[in-house]
């Protein structure tokens, strides 16, 4: 029998756009939390905007973004609109915002004055250098964060300046890293008997949390981990390989057991024995004599001749996937990793399912991005009881 959402009881005021705190709400909402998507009336959100559009003019990226939230419109600006956010927070379990360090304070909205009105708020701040010291004040979207955390000088080729990584990492790190934050000091306050307190998530730190160990080996031996491109350095053979028919496939043989069943494999059971690539350490050496070896094998077969044959073999191996091969692949349907949720302007939307996957209490999409405004009337009437002319009246002076 299914169970109740784990978050189902949880409410989430989101406030802020584009990515950082949005997708921190989306996780949130994900998992059963009732997410209160704030907006400024009129336009709303930038991400109702952004991506690519179908062609009568409606985002794809906002069906994913705002999934499961409810939006309001709200001018945080207005002193009106103000009291009505303090009067939203009172209600709320956390706050989420992603404005640069002090906007919160200047609209009397900081966390001394909100936890004066509701101690067991968790707030998740999220912004490009925290909320201290001296770059607090920085403007910072997710690629200066990539830049600043570490990636992007690790990311690419050696002989050519550090790519973007093709989506927006940095944002959704911190996001993510807000979201884990939020969960912890709701179980501190639920369990502990603790009050709430601020999650503060600057996007360059999110970042640096993933940089593994080029701290230490920096600070312990100077060295300065660079650009390797597709392969990991002394580690071979580790790389993506091209196909007859244009596809790359990524396999990863390294290990001495698994390299002799790829020499097998590949018709050279010999390699396993030769002194060039009997050891880690030889092959590491000689990699880019194996991987041109590898090459014009795989470069004379299918991607899926290739796929065949390294399952066969026991070898680990994937194909590079695009947004088609995840829709078309049985793994992924047997998973359920890509779903279809309804849109009422859109239609059917397929997306990306939630993870991780529960066994007890799954999370689940239960509706795509909403209208802007579409839930004024549950928010402001039902849950802080304003009455309709209330409303009317806040709307005619641009306050919701």
């Amino acid at each position: 029998m299914r169970g109740k959402r784990p978050l189902e009881g949880v409410r989430v005021v989101e406030m802020g756009s584009l990515l950082a705190g949005p997708f921190c709400g989306q996780l949130l909402g994900d998992f059963g939390a009732e997410v209160i998507k704030v907006e400024p009336p009129g336009k709303g959100d930038p991400m109702r905007e952004w991506g690519r559009h179908r062609k009568e003019g409606r985002t794809l990226w906002w069906p994913v973004i705002a999934r499961n939230k409810k939006s309001v419109t709200l001018n945080l600006r207005e002193a009106e609109g103000q009291e009505l956010a303090r009067r939203l927070v009172a209600e709320a379990d956390v706050l989420v915002e992603n404005f640069r360090p002090g906007t919160m304070e200047r609209w009397g909205l900081g966390y001394e004055k909100l936890r004066e009105i509701n101690a067991g708020l968790v707030m998740v701040r999220v912004s490009g250098f925290g909320q201290t010291g001296p770059y607090r004040d920085r403007a910072g979207f997710g690629a200066i964060g990539e830049a600043m955390g570490g990636i992007r000088h690790v990311t690419g080729f050696p002989d050519r300046p550090p790519p973007r990584v093709g989506i927006s990492l940095g944002d959704s790190l911190a996001a993510t890293f807000g979201a884990l934050g939020a969960l912890t000091a709701l179980y501190h306050r639920e369990h502990n008997g603790g009050l709430g307190q601020v999650v503060d998530v600057g996007i360059y730190e999110a970042v640096l949390a993933l940089m593994e160990s080029t701290i230490p080996e920096y600070a312990l031996t100077g060295h300065v981990r660079g650009r390797t491109g597709s392969v990991l350095p002394f580690v071979a053979p580790s790389n993506i390989y091209p196909t007859k028919d244009g596809d790359y496939v990524l396999i990863a043989g390294n290990a001495d057991t698994v390299f002799r069943r790829l020499a097998k494999a590949l018709g050279h059971p010999e390699w396993a024995d030769d002194p060039k690539y009997a050891t880690h350490h030889a092959r590491g050496e000689n990699m880019e004599e194996l991987d041109a070896k590898i090459s014009e094998w795989t470069g004379e077969r299918t991607a899926e001749e290739v796929l065949d044959t390294m399952v066969e073999a026991g070898v680990p191996a994937g194909k590079i996937f695009t947004a088609r091969d995840m829709m078309e692949d049985p793994h992924y349907a047997a998973r359920e990793n890509i779903i279809r949720v309804e849109d009422p302007e859109i239609g059917e939307v397929p997306m990306q399912n939630v993870v991780p996957r529960l066994t007890g209490t799954p999370g689940e999409v239960r509706w795509t991005g909403p209208a802007l405004g579409q839930h004024n009337e549950e928010v402001y009437g039902k849950l802080l009881g304003l009455s309709g002319k209330e409303q009317s009246t806040l709307k005619e002076r641009g306050v919701i």
